[in-house]
């Protein structure tokens, strides 16, 4: 009979500013290993944590690409604190590769890409160092688009050949009370060793993606049922319609106020038009058909938080850009997650678009430790 639970450490690659491992950490894992190659985007990871009186990582962190731990110096460095840390853990590797090769709105170049290269770097990561369990997050188009879905099938043959037992997921981030219509896959794998009673790789892993969903996709209303373009009023005050009031939390206005974006330390940071603002008021409230300037609406949830390609989300009721607040708040952060004052505005709002939401990773990590402590004996 058990009665107790396994350590679970983390190693986080492509860690950005730690969207991710902050759902993990908040969810009673142990971060133990950061990796990113962008000194801007490892230093505001430090410096949030810092803010949210967390510890830093065992292993600290490590600013370089993940290349130097499968072809460089690093390799054996990396294989000892794996091997060292499982003498009393169980490890698992954690990372969301860069994916714009893979994304209709990137580069679209797919695995020859440069950025589309590291998905298959992060598989003979695991390969080669064996965690007991890892996680990986990218765009759905590696899933959904006929050309990158054979190479994603290929990584997971890869897999199932080093005895992982594997599961994957299109995951919405409205399904978890995110205000954000956006979707991406989320691969998890167990090692076989793990799995006492699964002899055979191949076998889907039995693990449930939806048990803890906030909403099904069937429970959040269709597109019609919220508001359309509305004519943009500055500083307009307006009420939530009554048929959308048990879905507050899924828009904008209910995060922007929840995170009191307007007194957070980042309330001060956002781009400022070179030229007039007679763009910014010529545009709906609610009109995100543009493929740049688009208004978000206070009573719906906001599209993808790409910031990249051109493409500018407008504040529902002020003659400006997205504040990097307010951009944390539709990314579900924490109130108290903040970015370093000293950041540039390029650097914030990349590492906030490239984040996966944070009631995402808080659940997913979650799911996750529930089904490892199962699997234990």
């Amino acid at each position: 009979m058990k009665t107790t639970h396994p350590n679970i450490s983390i190693f986080s690659f492509f860690s950005g500013s730690g969207f991710l491992d902050l759902g993990f950490e908040k969810s009673g894992f142990n971060i133990v290993f950061v990796n990113e190659n962008h000194q801007a985007f490892l230093n505001a990871y430090s410096y949030s944590r810092k803010k949210m009186g967390m510890q830093p990582p065992q292993f600290g962190y490590n600013l370089e690409s993940i290349e130097e731990y499968i072809y460089g110096n690093k390799i054996e460095h990396l294989g000892k604190l794996v091997m060292t840390t499982k003498g009393s853990s169980l490890v698992g590797f954690i990372g969301g590769p860069p994916c714009p090769d893979f994304s209709n709105g990137g580069k679209n170049k797919g695995h020859i890409g440069d950025n589309g290269r590291l998905t298959k770097e992060y598989i003979e990561l695991i390969s080669l160092h064996k965690p007991d369990f890892f996680l990986l997050e990218n765009v759905k188009g590696l899933w959904k688009t006929e050309k990158h879905r054979k190479f994603y099938d290929e990584m997971l043959n890869i897999l199932r050949d080093r005895d992982y037992s594997l599961t994957n997921h299109l995951a919405n981030a409205l399904e978890y009370g995110v205000p954000q219509n956006r979707d991406r896959i989320m691969l998890f794998g167990v090692h076989k060793n793990l799995l006492h009673n699964e002899k055979n790789s191949n076998s889907p892993l039995p693990f449930n993606w939806k048990e803890n969903l906030t909403y099904t996709s069937d429970k959040i209303p269709q597109k019609d049922v919220w508001p359309g373009k509305e004519v943009f009023i500055k500083d307009s005050v307006k009420n939530i319609p009554n048929t959308l009031e048990k879905f507050n939390e899924l828009t904008v206005e209910h995060w922007f106020n929840k995170n009191d974006v307007t007194n957070h330390p980042n309330s001060i940071h956002f781009f400022k038009p070179k030229q007039g603002l007679a763009k910014f008021q010529n545009i709906d409230e609610g009109d995100v058909s543009r493929k740049s300037f688009k208004r978000l609406h206070r009573w719906r949830y906001s599209p993808t938080t790409a910031y990249g390609n051109n493409e500018v989300h407008l504040h529902p009721y002020k003659e400006r850009r997205l504040s990097a607040s307010e951009a944390l708040a539709i990314q579900s952060m924490p109130k108290d997650f903040e970015l370093p004052q000293d950041m540039s505005l390029s650097d914030m709002f990349k590492t906030i678009g490239n984040g996966v939401p944070y009631l995402m990773s808080r659940t997913i990590a979650n799911d996750i430790k529930t089904f490892l402590f199962n699997i234990i004996k």
